[in-house]
């Protein structure tokens, strides 16, 4: 594994109907699916450009939290880090768990209940699937991750406990008023996203934003395809645009990009 300990590696799409879900996201993002060729699951390996920006299966049948994007941290020993999530207070849903050629995890959740794998991957590549965006429109980083928010309901203690078992640190911020700091996290020496408190409309957990080249475009793909604007598209430090979103089948996501005045064709 090349990745750093605490770096974010993957991102998955558990949903109810992957038909559906590789669709939407094709008709929003411009991704194209590919089957995995793990023996026995059904697994889609999502792209954007050709590159591979996270994974697609469906959701087990007893899984009681709805349809959800979840996402996968580098860790040295999986064993450890799970050991060491449940010993200050969290849990392990999915014990170790090795993949032949895809590497070793668990899943895992926080003091606060809120879930993400560990991992130490197979592969001596480096991970990519999250993508610093260094601009307004930044064709690197086009379908990518490029921000993760942790909403929860204790922020100072997710931060302690997440500075313990993944080596993240807070730093910076952006006060929000009544509702508290949006608080910058740090891993590997770089600016991955955020934790916040409960504001009007969110819900505990992480939300990923996917970075696109048109908010204002984006969003009318989204409901195009059946998806909902669950904020619609505010600025954000930086001149560019994000909203919250969510599809067909019920997983929130979000869409981060730039707003580009366009001329209407009178005809």
């Amino acid at each position: 594994m090349a990745n750093t300990h605490g770096e974010w590696i993957w991102f998955e799409l558990l949903t109810s109907d992957p038909d559906a879900a590789q669709t939407f996201y094709g008709e929003v993002l411009g991704w194209t699916a590919r089957p995995s060729g793990m023996p026995g699951i059904d697994y889609r390996l999502l792209h954007a450009a050709g590159e591979q920006v996270g994974g697609l299966m469906r959701m087990p049948a007893d899984m009681d939290t709805g349809p959800v994007w979840l996402g996968y941290v580098a860790v040295e020993d999986v064993d450890t880090s799970a050991r060491a999530f449940a010993d200050a207070g969290g849990a392990i849903h999915m014990p170790p768990t090795t993949l032949d050629g895809v590497g070793r995890m668990a899943m895992v959740t926080d003091p606060q209940g809120v879930a993400l794998y560990v991992m130490r991957g197979a592969s001596d590549e480096t991970s990519t699937v999250l993508r610093q965006c260094m601009g307004a429109a930044d064709d690197n980083a086009l379908g990518h991750v490029v921000w993760c928010e942790l909403t929860t309901p204790d922020p100072d203690a997710a931060i302690g406990f997440y500075a313990g078992r993944l080596g993240w640190r807070q730093e910076g911020g952006v006060p929000m008023g009544d509702l508290g700091e949006y608080r910058f996290l740090h891993a590997a020496g770089h600016c991955f996203g955020a934790v916040m408190g409960p504001v009007p409309g969110s819900e505990r957990g992480w939300l990923f934003y996917f970075h696109v080249a048109d908010i204002d475009r984006a969003r009318d793909r989204l409901l195009a395809a059946g998806g909902d604007a669950l904020q619609e598209p505010m600025e954000i430090p930086g001149g560019q645009y994000s909203l919250v979103a969510r599809d067909p089948q019920g997983a929130r996501f979000g869409l981060v990009g730039p707003r580009i005045a366009h001329t209407e064709d009178p005809s």
